[in-house]
Parts: structure tokens; C-alpha cells; sequence
């Protein structure tokens, strides 16, 4: 039998999905179920949205400091993600709620009733530590979350 390039990389980036998933994060897989969220749920409360990929810097820093920072006291009302690179639809429009910040991914995004009130961008995850990482994401929480 032999593999679809397609089946192949699903089987790859598997695992990477489910670093996030298995912490109770949902996955965001169309424009959809973005809009869905955003023009809904999202409008109260807060949402933490994970805008996952393959690059090391999501593997050593971003998934190991958001499962850190959800060990904390204060936590999002909802957690969700998209895969930058496989639903790209999905990526594109989450974006769109992300202005004025260029696409980046890795990257996450915490929103407060609708509004984007902190976001840390890749530039700000590869060169950090995943511990350095949750410290920002467990500040974030505590001064939106409670």
C-alpha cells in the first residue's frame, strides 16, 4: 500500500494537533467554525486561541508554555486552535480578527468579550523559553480571567 503525500503529512502533524487538543483545546477547522466563535461565544467572556504549526519553535516553546499556563488559577472561559499550513482557510480568517498584527504563527491570541486584549506573536515565542512563555500567558490570564 502506499501512502498519500497528503495521508502522510496528517499522520505527522497528528501529534502536534493533539498536544493541544488532549489539554481540552478545540479545533477550529473552517472559516465556519472561526466566524462561528468570534461573532458568537467569543463576544462575552474570555477565549484563548492557539494558532498552532510545525516549526520547532511551536513544538519547544508554544504547545509546552500554553500546557503550562493552563495549570493556572485563572483560565479562559473557551480554548480553541487552528493548524497554520493545514486549515488555511480557517487561519486566514481567524486572522482577519487579529489585526492590526501581521499573520505569525506559531502564535496566541487572548481575546476579552470580543476585543483582542493580548497577543503574543512569533517573534516573541522562538527566542523564549516555554517557561518564560507561560509566565506571560499565566499574567494575561490573571489580569483578564478572573
Amino acid at each position: 500500500m502506499v501512502m498519500s503525500f497528503d495521508a502522510y503529512m496528517k499522520d505527522m502533524i497528528q501529534p502536534m494537533r493533539d498536544e493541544l487538543t488532549r489539554l481540552g483545546i478545540k479545533e477550529l477547522l473552517t472559516p465556519e467554525q472561526v466566524t462561528e466563535l468570534m461573532e458568537g461565544e467569543a463576544k462575552q467572556g474570555t477565549t484563548l486561541v492557539v494558532i498552532n504549526s510545525v516549526c520547532g519553535c511551536a513544538a519547544g516553546q508554544c504547545r509546552p508554555g500554553v500546557a503550562r499556563a493552563l495549570q493556572n488559577d485563572a483560565l479562559p472561559d473557551r480554548l480553541y486552535t487552528v493548524f497554520a499550513g493545514q486549515e488555511k482557510e480557517a487561519t486566514a480568517k481567524l486572522r482577519e480578527y487579529l489585526a492590526p498584527y501581521p499573520p505569525s504563527s506559531p502564535s496566541i491570541a487572548l481575546f476579552k468579550d470580543g476585543e483582542l486584549v493580548h497577543f503574543i506573536q512569533r517573534h516573541q515565542i522562538e527566542d523564549r523559553s516555554a517557561e518564560m512563555i507561560a509566565g506571560d500567558l499565566i499574567g494575561a490570564f490573571d489580569h483578564y480571567c478572573k
